[in-house]
């Protein structure tokens, strides 16, 4: 607990940049737009149409679409001096604005559209322009319900903000989905804790205002408005300390995927650089798969390490069959130097191959050994597999190969695959070979007769920019190459989801025993 409430100041302090901007801007450019629609009423079913279209859309989808939107845009902007990020916080700040639009909006066109007409006709006699019966009349009786609606932006927001993590933008996500994924528990409880905590107090705040709006209670709004301007104030200078901290000198960006061995690595690549050249060093966390290639071509991330069955199935899109571990590794290093100008700085010496397992159990009670064996009873038993793996070439190579067709498929965290599987609740699982919870849960993983799963080698990827800013640092972590095997990593990933120890301290007493150390 103690470790974790130590992150608790800079995840909350995160989050509430991204909540309070977010909301600000929601505002600046729902308040204006409910105003325009109700003096042009024919526009009013189109634009509240459009802002519920984005409502629609799942939050973590809409977060995922502004990276590869902001890349393009950025490789655009790129022509014209300078470059927009395609992760971290700005494509956070535009999807969390345009989630928390259609609340306010709604809200504007409704408080305005109430007001008694009586009044605005009594405004018109007495000789008010439009301008002064909208200023003067409308919006100050029409203020509540306006409120309202940032109210509700609000706690929605504050929800939403949760699930920046995956494209690179701290918030008190960061808990949640590391949690989730190394099976801690207390780090999702202090994350979802906070987040209640920070909607409760923002909707409490704003209900406040609220309050003293309708009944024009001075004190009341006196007292809001204090709240929210310290809470501001705060904000703008937490952001503009941390904005000048990287103006002295850019970290190494690291990036990690969403699972426990992404973690240590990342741990282990960060801790290396430091120690090897002195520079400071970011870890970025919990990205998925494609999230992390482009940020890393797009200079966004620095290092991150990736698997060569990953780039040669999703990014090369080769669908080739019984092709040799090295050949992979070679047309691989030569696709990412060619194409992208990205550098390996070596594998580190193990493979973590996507493999189907089952418990012993079910094996044996199937005379199941191999994929083959598996294809004869499929049509009886489900299968469950992370959030990628339904989509991947491998599965559709897999089932075109061996003519596999299940009962059902689930896709789930990879962090519950695993109990699932134990538990009974699904059959067969899309496994990590080096995970250690699968020799630690009696897992046996099948047999690819047919080699169709492509090679994963591990390999420590540098984008293009840190190569020609940095070369100490490409020297620093190739010197890692070689110095893990599988079983090794399945050792230390069991220390982390088993033991329940912090990846940091994994790889700091990897690094300490294998001698790296200056």
């Amino acid at each position: 607990m103690k470790d974790q409430l130590a992150l608790l100041p800079g995840y909350l302090t995160a989050h509430l940049q991204l909540t309070l901007v977010a909301l600000l801007l929601g505002v600046a450019v729902s308040v204006p737009a409910g105003i325009w629609v109700t003096r042009r009423r024919s526009l009013e079913p189109g634009v509240l149409g459009v802002a519920s279209v984005i409502q629609t859309i799942p939050s973590l989808a809409l977060l995922a679409i502004m990276v590869p939107a902001l890349a393009a845009l950025g490789a655009f902007t790129a022509s014209l001096g300078f470059q927009l990020s395609s992760i971290g916080y700005l494509p956070a700040i535009v999807a969390l604005t345009l989630y928390s639009i259609l609340p306010i909006l709604r809200n504007t066109v409704t408080g305005i559209e109430s007001v008694d007409p009586a009044l605005v006709e009594a405004a018109r006699g007495v000789g008010m322009t439009d301008r002064q019966r909208l200023r003067q009349v409308e919006l100050p009786l029409a203020l509540p319900v306006i409120v309202a609606g940032v109210r509700t932006a609000a706690v929605w927001v504050v929800g939403t903000a949760t699930l920046s993590t995956p494209v690179g933008a701290t918030s008190l996500g960061n808990y949640i989905f590391s949690g989730l994924q190394t099976r801690n528990t207390t780090a999702v409880l202090v994350g979802c804790v906070a987040a209640a905590l920070l909607a409760l107090a923002l909707d409490q705040t704003i209900r406040l205002l609220e309050i003293g709006a309708a009944r024009r209670d001075r004190r009341r709004l006196a007292v809001a408005l204090a709240v929210l301007v310290g809470l501001y104030g705060y904000t703008a200078v937490s952001f503009a300390a941390s904005r000048s901290a990287a103006g002295a000198g850019p970290p190494v960006r690291i990036g990690a995927k969403a699972f426990t061995e992404q973690y240590i690595l990342s741990e282990m690549l960060a801790q290396q650089v430091r120690r090897e050249t002195g520079l400071s060093t970011e870890i970025v966390p919990s990205l998925g798969s494609t999230v992390a290639f482009d940020a890393l071509r797009a200079g966004d991330l620095d290092l991150y390490v990736d698997y060569s069955g990953t780039i040669f199935a999703t990014i090369m899109q080769r669908t080739d069959t019984f092709v040799g571990r090295e050949k992979v590794l070679a047309d691989v290093e030569r696709f990412l130097s060619e194409q992208h100008g990205i550098r390996s700085a070596g594998s580190l010496g193990f493979q973590n191959t996507y493999a189907l397992g089952m418990s012993s159990e079910v094996a044996q009670r199937f005379s199941v050994r191999g994929i083959g064996d598996l294809a004869r009873v499929a049509s009886r038993l489900e299968i469950g597999g992370d959030y990628e793996f339904f989509q991947r070439t491998e599965w559709a190579a897999l089932v075109d190969a061996y003519g596999l067709a299940f009962a059902r498929q689930r896709s789930m965290d990879p962090a519950l695959m695993y109990e699932a599987v134990r538990s009974g609740d699904v059959d067969v699982i899309s496994a990590f070979s080096t995970d250690g919870r699968i020799a630690a849960y009696g897992i046996v993983l099948l047999e690819d007769e047919k080699g169709v799963i492509p090679p994963y080698d591990a390999l420590v990827l540098a984008g293009p920019a840190l190569v020609e800013r940095a070369p100490e640092v490409l020297e620093a972590v190739s010197r890692l190459a070689g110095t893990l095997d599988e079983q090794t990593m399945q050792r230390l990933n069991l220390a982390v989801d088993r033991d329940k120890r912090a990846p940091g301290e994994v790889a700091r007493e990897f690094l300490d025993a294998s001698g790296l150390a200056n």
